[in-house]
């Protein structure tokens, strides 16, 4: 099980992989099995953005989300066990900045 990352400048055309193309700006393929780890240490459905992406399908933020999530990182990373995760997790904060100041992006959350 692995999250990989991808942020796109306008919404993906998630049932289209080549139209999706069209709308990458930036991608994370190396980190998913550690992001999906640290992510599962959250409760599902709970309290944050963050708790509800799913590991197993895909989900969408869009800037205002990405934004909100932001703030869930300090809290994500003391739930981090090892390097790996907290690779993972400063990479998906990266494109969470990238998405919150990048008007009408989303950031694609595509789980196994």
């Amino acid at each position: 099980m692995g999250i990989e990352l991808e942020l796109h400048r306008t919404r993906p055309a998630r049932n289209n992989w080549e139209m999706s193309r069209d709308t990458l700006l930036q991608g994370s393929y190396e980190h998913g099995e550690a992001l999906a780890q640290v992510l599962a240490t959250l409760k599902a459905n709970g309290v944050g953005k963050l708790s509800w992406v799913d590991p197993y399908d895909n989900t969408l933020f869009n800037e205002q989300e990405a934004k909100a999530a932001l703030s869930e990182i300090a809290g994500l990373l003391k739930r981090c066990a090892d390097e790996s995760q907290t690779t993972a997790v400063a990479d998906l904060t990266a494109l969470l900045t990238s998405c919150a100041a990048t008007p009408g992006s989303y950031l694609w959350f595509i789980g196994d």
